[in-house]
């Protein structure tokens, strides 16, 4: 009996030893845990826990529950939140390097945009995280954006022209949205369904899985697949959790997020392909016919500032991506 109770005892007390090495990193994002972003941190957070054998877990905080992106990236790199996985919307204003890749009509579509991110423009892009105080784990993906409104179809520029459109803090997509006669109103998406229900504003542009998870048939009458801009999304870390990592953790961590990019990536695809559809049985008008040589022709000026402040040659470089 007493050497079944000396076992029982050491057998608690190890058990107590590996809960209390436990680190449970808290892991926030803008929409739902069924979302793109919720299976790319899912995959991650499974990942990283079975990688570490339990040492490290995950608690999710979706549907902003931490906040806006530009928040939660700010607590990342304040130490404050351990994870986001965020749209490159707002991490422009940390790593002013990101902002190329949200240029309207940049990539021509998913291949050619998931080339760029992979490649070597993408992981240079990566590498200008942590000298701003943030780790980017990996790219991941919003997908690409299209407009929505209460008012109207939009087939051309013209049909914008007037329109109160929610956007990013983004001064990219707001310059090139001011070209198409868009009125672009800065908002964090917490607070967009309630604008949009409220009249604040007549539309917003997001992915079809945003449109989706959040719900905007709702409150919004009219869809337009612009895909005017590419919308990749990151993984970060702060680096109060990296800089704790073994080598070998950090490589776990590592081929997580690689494996959770390329989950979201594969629900996006999922979306995309089912979503349109689902998007009309919830009573959305489809355009589907939209003219892209119109849309592209009205930002040539915005081009001007963007070859100005990021190098035509560096642009070219994306373009050229086959």
């Amino acid at each position: 009996m007493k050497l079944g109770t000396l076992a029982a005892c050491l057998s608690l007390a190890l058990s107590a030893s590996a809960f209390a090495q436990t680190t449970t990193l808290k892991i926030g994002y803008a929409t739902t845990k069924d979302s793109h972003y919720g299976v790319g941190s899912t995959v991650f957070c499974d990942e990283v826990e079975k990688g570490t054998q339990g040492r490290y877990k995950c608690q999710h905080f979706p549907n902003s529950a931490l906040g806006g992106e530009r928040e939660q990236i700010e607590a990342v790199q304040l130490g404050t939140q351990d994870l986001v996985n965020t749209s490159t919307g707002p991490v422009g204003n940390f790593v002013p390097e990101v902002k190329i890749v949200d240029i309207p009509f940049l990539f021509r579509d998913y291949d050619h945009a998931r080339k760029v991110m992979d490649g070597p423009i993408g992981q240079d892009i990566l590498a200008k995280f942590p000298s701003k105080g943030i780790i980017a784990l990996a790219w991941t993906e919003n997908g690409f954006r299209h407009m929505t409104n209460s008012k109207r179809d939009i087939v051309k520029p013209s049909d914008a022209a007037g329109l109160k459109m929610r956007t990013m803090e983004n001064k990219v997509h707001m310059d090139g949205y001011r070209t198409f006669g868009i009125l672009p109103t800065p908002m964090a998406f917490p607070e967009l369904f309630g604008a949009l229900q409220q009249g604040t504003v007549d539309g917003q542009e997001n992915p079809i899985p945003v449109i989706l998870s959040a719900k905007f048939a709702q409150v919004q009458n009219h869809l337009s697949l612009t895909g005017h801009v590419y919308s990749p999304a990151l993984l970060l870390l702060s680096p109060r959790v990296w800089n704790k990592l073994s080598d070998a953790d950090k490589k776990v961590f590592l081929d997580a997020a690689r494996s959770a990019g390329a989950a979201q990536r594969k629900k996006v695809n999922e979306d995309e392909n089912n979503g349109i559809a689902q998007l009309e049985k919830d009573g959305m008008k489809v355009v589907r016919n939209v003219d892209g040589n119109a849309f592209r022709e009205a930002l040539k000026p915005a081009y001007v500032g963007y070859a100005k402040e990021f190098g035509a040659d560096n642009i070219k470089k994306i373009s050229d991506v086959k």
